[in-house]
């Protein structure tokens, strides 16, 4: 493999969606660039989601594009490649994503002597796990993302503190001795997704449980906001962030100060990890063993059914096959309620 230098010193790195995948990264990239002080990182995203990366290190730059419009197709990945070379003198690429749009650019890059590291995603192994052939825990995202490095020679302690100076004033401030309990019952796929109906009983369970107990809701999109407005209208002590304006900072700030959170295996859990807020997340037709645990998140804090169909699917994006959803609707509430009720006991 051709390279410009036998040590980068401005290293691309791409990844351009979803949500939870970028979340995923911050963690690896924030420990990579302040274990590489002299090296400069260009992170390659897309501009709704260049602001996940808040409080940067000095020598992190983050590009956000519209490549649905701006640079469109191969060749608008091939003018974004030249234009980064051109303004960022870049001499490796860290390819997180591996789809055709990262493969594109990356050959661009090749072809003028930059060695790129491409994402192992496992594909293999995991077409075995949700066919049931080989069921056991798989190599999470967080350490392939670390493996692209590694190929480049840069490595770094897994050491993120996490995003703990966020501030806001979205909500007012939290009052000494109030409990705060994040829910985010939303996710993008049926799959992943427990149904708001029993959401709602452990609200009220969680509500009846302690009078300092007070509900942040969170989600976004026009169908999710008036749902959670419904919740939020419903419930005393219970407010829905998704009716507020705000970005990530404000999100930050607030998961900062909640105690715990009750997430879906979504991109919430993957942000509340960014600020080391603990969640009890809840698995459907995935599983943690695909490898999307929140980063540092206690796998004891998962809530699921051991059923032979599961995992299913990777991402949830699957039709349940019996067409009843049992791995979530079977879920009962209480036993998610329980595991809050441990968090906020032991804190």
């Amino acid at each position: 493999m051709a390279t410009k230098s036998s040590t980068p010193r401005n290293v691309l790195v791409v990844r351009f969606s979803a949500l939870g995948d970028i979340a995923i990264a911050v963690p690896v990239l924030y420990a990579m660039c302040r274990a590489h002080s002299d090296v400069r990182f260009i992170m390659l995203t897309r501009k709704w989601t260049a602001n996940v990366f808040y409080d940067r290190p000095s020598n992190l730059v983050v590009k956000g594009v519209d490549v649905t419009k701006d640079y469109k197709g191969v060749p608008g990945m091939i003018r974004l490649a030249r234009e980064l070379r051109k303004t960022y003198d870049i001499d490796a690429v860290a390819d997180l994503h591996s789809v055709i749009r990262s493969w594109v650019l990356g050959a661009s890059m090749r072809l003028h002597g930059v060695p790129v590291a491409r994402i192992d995603k496992g594909r293999g192994d995991k077409r075995r796990l949700v066919s049931g052939q080989d069921k056991r825990q798989l190599t999470s995202t967080h350490d392939r993302y670390a493996a692209v490095f590694a190929a480049l020679g840069l490595t770094a302690d897994d050491n993120f503190e996490g995003f703990t100076a966020a501030k806001t004033s979205v909500l007012p401030a939290k009052a000494p001795g109030e409990k705060w309990v994040a829910v985010a019952p939303f996710s993008q796929h049926r799959g992943k997704e427990y149904p708001l109906t029993l959401t709602e009983r452990v609200i009220e369970q969680l509500l009846a449980s302690d009078e300092r107990v007070n509900i942040i809701l969170f989600g976004g999109g026009n169908k999710e906001k008036k749902a959670l407005a419904k919740l939020a209208e419903s419930h005393p002590r219970t407010v829905s962030l998704a009716g507020i304006d705000h970005g990530f900072t404000d999100e930050y700030a607030v998961l900062r100060q909640c105690d715990a959170m009750v997430s879906m295996d979504s991109a919430n859990m993957h942000l509340a990890s960014l600020t080391r807020t603990p969640v009890v997340s809840v698995w459907g037709a995935t599983h943690p063993y695909c490898g999307f645990m929140g980063w540092k998140q206690d796998p004891a804090n998962a809530v699921q059914l051991d059923l032979p169909c599961r995992p299913c699917s990777v991402f949830g994006n699957k039709p349940c096959r019996h067409g009843d959803y049992h791995c979530l609707a079977d879920i009962d509430p209480a036993t998610i309620v329980a595991r809050v009720k441990a968090i906020l006991d032991k804190n």
